[in-house]
């Protein structure tokens, strides 16, 4: 959902300059690739929690909250800082991460998260096509992907309202700046750019397209109809068009 009101509020000059702070601030972060083994460790956590026998089993043997969380911290700044190349600002891009935000802001009171929005339609689709394995995901479903996506981001987005805008930030469109991922860029480093928003289209079968409001009813909480195919994802900034246009040339 690419420049909804509040945007269209701001003028052009306005726009550029907020892009060009948010580009400085992800140049001088360090996120690497998806640890895939951070929100694997919190889901371990929290079924640990859940059974009333395992937390008395850790209680019993001294693994106390504290304990835990402090080990749990520890991990987690040693992954995140040592997977990549040094940077001044630290920081994660596991999406489930969020799954458990509340609790990340526990370990880390100063952390702050932004909850970058997409079409469902659009992650499900990457996912299948890239056979980006998720736990629980059967790839060969677009119906039980798109209600998998459904329940994760329903789940991330109250624990951003939880958590707060002042820690959870929202932004209202969607924003890749440069970016190198495994599978999710099939390898490559792109621009960011228009293209991938409306790949999936025509891919979804008829019947999950027909259905997707009752499938994906928070497609329309985050702004985007579930009926459109594609739907007008609004009109982008001047760079990211020229990025768009530099990118078909250079394919072509």
């Amino acid at each position: 959902m690419i420049v909804k009101a509040i945007w269209q509020q701001e003028t052009a000059l306005q726009r550029e300059a907020k892009s060009n702070i948010i580009r400085s601030r992800i140049i001088n972060s360090l996120c690497g690739q998806e640890t895939r083994v951070i929100p694997r460790l919190l889901q371990l956590r929290a079924h640990w929690l859940k059974s009333e026998k395992e937390s008395l089993r850790l209680e019993e043997a001294g693994i106390t909250k504290e304990v835990l969380n402090s080990a749990i911290a520890q991990f987690c700044l040693e992954v995140i800082a040592k997977h990549g190349d040094p940077a001044p600002r630290l920081c994660n891009k596991d999406p489930l991460t969020l799954k458990m935000g509340s609790y990340m802001i526990e370990l880390f009171p100063n952390a702050k998260f932004l909850f970058m929005v997409r079409d469902g339609r659009a992650t499900v689709h990457s996912i299948i096509s890239r056979k980006v394995t998720i736990t629980g995901f059967d790839l060969s479903s677009y119906r039980q992907c798109m209600q998998k996506w459904n329940h994760a981001i329903e789940v991330m987005h109250n624990q951003c309202k939880d958590i707060g805008k002042e820690r959870c930030m929202m932004p209202e469109n969607l924003f890749h700046e440069w970016y190198k991922v495994e599978r999710s860029s099939d390898q490559v480093i792109k621009p960011v750019n228009l293209e991938a928003l409306s790949k999936w289209v025509g891919h979804i079968p008829k019947d999950v397209a027909r259905d997707m409001a009752h499938i994906a009813p928070m497609l329309p909480v985050l702004g985007y109809d579930p009926f459109a195919n594609p739907p007008d994802y609004g009109k982008p900034d001047v760079w990211v068009e020229d990025n768009t246009s530099k990118l078909c040339v250079n394919i072509l």
